[in-house]
């Protein structure tokens, strides 16, 4: 190590995988928390201060578009910045460097209160925070697991008023409704105002996913789960999102909710443009040790990974992305740049977020991990400061 006060460091000793592909082994450049190159090691300018690290890989830090809450704390339960902050220290600490908070069906109110809280922390740079997702109110009663039924209704002309400038406001709005729920016609308002409308919590026959995704639909919420699935003469949702070949799809991989031959069918089917990405549906209890939480006024427990209302519906995961790309590369079986590039560049580029989150390339923002060689986390940087806490040595 040579010239520690150098505002130049490099890290070397692992493999890169820079979001898209895995480059020839080198090293890292960082400089004032942005990435300077990709160069080999004997590349390495004279005076860097040189981190060797003991092999493994450096990826960009983790982009999720599903994160309820975490830290203790779940979005519904409080629309404020201080929240927003708490969620996102959590997950940067399990490798996730930006994210979409994601408010589950809830009132108008509270909707409104989110997109405040959101506005507000991408003002303030609150370091994570790219955008919002709002998981309803406008779903599928038939399909609505976890989400209160109470809450769930159509979408009204205030709704889509409000959607509409939460859309022009903010980097990414996501927007996850039910065919039933929401006209053609507003979906085609949502996405011509830019929000990115996804598909989910639906009993919709295929034609009807079809109409929608041609009307500007361009996802489906968590693939498989809580939706009309692939029948032989009904394809629903399920066969909507892996015949239209533009249809990006988040996928939970926890080993729980989707089965990996399913998710492997799922991968060969969606050859592009379109793409799936992993997604962890975290709830209050990531990054915690809390057995239990509270979700409109209902009470999650926690055991065995997974989380569950009392009578053993799914109510989110009790996943990280470590843990989802691990299940990609072991269970599944897909190559690593494809486990890897489902959390980083894929999701960013979804969300218009790329080059800047997902990848590493030279003048982008030094947000990266070091994976150990089961997709272990052992430490992440965030504009190139190391984080503490779980990403321990």
């Amino acid at each position: 190590m040579t010239s520690p006060n150098s505002a130049l460091t490099a890290y070397a000793g692992a493999e890169i995988f820079d979001g898209h592909a895995f480059r020839e082994t080198g090293a890292l450049l960082v400089e004032d928390g942005r990435i300077r190159d990709i160069v080999p090691e004997d590349g390495i300018p004279a005076g860097s201060r040189v981190v060797t690290l003991p092999g493994g890989v450096i990826a960009p830090g983790f982009v999720d578009l599903q994160v309820n809450g975490g830290g203790g704390v779940m979005l519904n339960d409080d629309q404020s910045v201080d929240t927003l902050c708490r969620i996102a220290r959590a997950h940067a600490k399990m490798g996730t460097t930006a994210l979409l908070p994601t408010l589950i069906t809830d009132t108008r109110e509270r909707t409104e209160a989110a997109i405040a809280a959101v506005l507000t922390a991408i003002e303030e740079r609150v370091p994570g925070i790219v955008g919002l997702h709002l998981e309803g109110p406008h779903l599928s009663l038939a399909r609505k697991g976890a989400h209160d039924p109470s809450l769930i209704r159509p979408m009204e002309a205030e709704d889509l008023e409000l959607l509409m400038k939460a859309a022009a406001a903010l980097p990414c709005l996501m927007v996850t409704v039910a065919p039933e729920s929401v006209s053609p016609g507003q979906i085609a308002e949502l996405a011509a105002a830019g929000a990115l409308v996804s598909l989910g919590h639906t009993d919709a026959e295929y034609d009807q996913c079809r109409e929608a995704v041609a009307s500007g639909a361009s996802c489906v919420t968590h693939l498989f789960n809580a939706m009309s699935q692939l029948s032989s003469r009904a394809p629903g949702l399920v066969g909507a999102a892996l015949d239209l070949g533009a249809v990006h799809a988040g996928l939970i991989a926890d080993g729980i909710h989707v089965h990996p031959a399913a998710i492997r069918a799922a991968l060969r089917a969606k050859t592009g443009p379109g793409a799936l990405f992993l997604v962890t549906d975290a709830m209050a209890v990531a990054g915690t040790d809390l057995k239990q939480f509270v979700l409109n006024g209902r009470t999650i427990h926690r055991r065995e990974g997974r989380l569950t209302l009392a009578d053993g519906t799914l109510a989110g995961a009790d996943l990280n992305m470590p843990q989802a790309i691990a299940v990609i590369d072991r269970q599944v079986g897909a190559p690593r740049e494809q486990a890897l590039a489902m959390a980083t560049a894929i999701p960013a580029s979804f969300i218009g977020a790329a080059p800047e989150h997902g990848t590493l390339q030279p003048g982008t923002r030094a947000d990266f991990v070091h994976l150990g060689p089961h997709m272990n986390l052992l430490a992440v940087w965030a504009e190139g400061r190391r984080i503490e806490g779980e990403a321990g040595d």
